[in-house]
């Protein structure tokens, strides 16, 4: 185990995001998905954006080198055995997470982290997976993750003073801003202010009162929010907003979290193969 090495379990476009985040911060980085072909493609993502950067001159070619360099990229997950810290950031399913988890605490040394990238499901939950549940927080980082400066380090049930303390420490190593979530409840701080406003969104389209796009124009022009509410959800993904609004829905039982209809015709249109991009502005056209 070494406290330089950052193991990154999912290869997809949040942990390939903090993979590369990390390795630009000089930290050896185990990039890890289930087979080759998505851990290539992880990497050359990185590759790609690291690229564009050189392109524009944010970045030299050597540290471009020297940042790929850093990456280890493996469908092997014992090579995680090395890591001081693990942030897994696959799919938003329970017990996916879960069993991932079981995995991995067999197979990291006992002082090791587990860190879980979720953005709304229980930590406390994750961590009965393992062993360790002192050792298991959740580290929410935000998309995308080399740019956002917010991380969000969440308490467990047990998790203990020195992981928190940890976790707060390797965000700022990484540049980041980071703030302690000190209970473990549904989405957080972020998604839990964030979420309700997507449900309003929906309802005043819903209601005839405005349109989809003056919505969007509205909370840009007059809250100053970078992205509309239906623009980030495209963003983020209407699919994965559906099934966070369904969990928020069934861990508080309020109705301020049902899932609008509306969400749930575009969701299925995309997974119907109806629409192209499966979002509200493509389900629209």
């Amino acid at each position: 185990m070494n406290e330089r090495i950052i193991g990154v379990v999912g290869a997809g476009t949040m942990g390939s995001g903090i993979a590369q985040l990390a390795a630009q911060k000089g930290f050896r980085v185990v990039l890890y998905d289930m087979n080759d072909e998505l851990v290539h493609k992880g990497k050359g993502r990185i590759a790609s954006i690291l690229a564009r950067l050189v392109e524009k001159g944010k970045l030299t070619e050597a540290d471009k080198e020297t940042t790929l360099a850093n990456i280890e990229a493996t469908s092997d997950l014992t090579r995680m055995e090395q890591a001081h810290v693990v942030i897994e950031a696959i799919v938003e399913d329970m017990k996916i997470k879960q069993d991932m988890f079981r995995q991995l605490d067999a197979v990291l040394g006992p002082e090791a982290i587990l860190a879980t990238n979720t953005s709304s499901l229980s930590i406390t939950s994750i961590a009965q997976a393992t062993k360790r549940a002192d050792r298991v927080a959740g580290m929410h980082f935000f998309n995308p993750a080399p740019i956002m400066k917010l991380v969000e380090v969440v308490r467990g049930y047990n998790t203990s003073d020195d992981t928190v303390a940890t976790l707060m420490g390797l965000a700022r190593d990484f540049g980041k801003e980071p703030i302690e979530v000190k209970k473990d409840s549904p989405g957080f701080i972020v998604n839990r202010v964030m979420i309700p406003q997507f449900v309003e969104a929906m309802r005043l389209v819903e209601e005839g009162v405005a349109t989809m796009e003056d919505v969007d124009k509205a909370v840009k022009l007059g809250l100053n929010y970078p992205m509309g509410p239906f623009e980030l959800q495209d963003f983020a993904g209407v699919d994965i907003g559906l099934h966070v609004l369904d969990y928020f829905y069934e861990e508080f039982k309020d109705d301020r979290f049902a899932a609008p209809q509306s969400l749930k015709r575009v969701v299925r249109a995309g997974r119907l193969g109806k629409k192209t991009g499966a979002g509200w502005y493509d389900y629209n056209k």
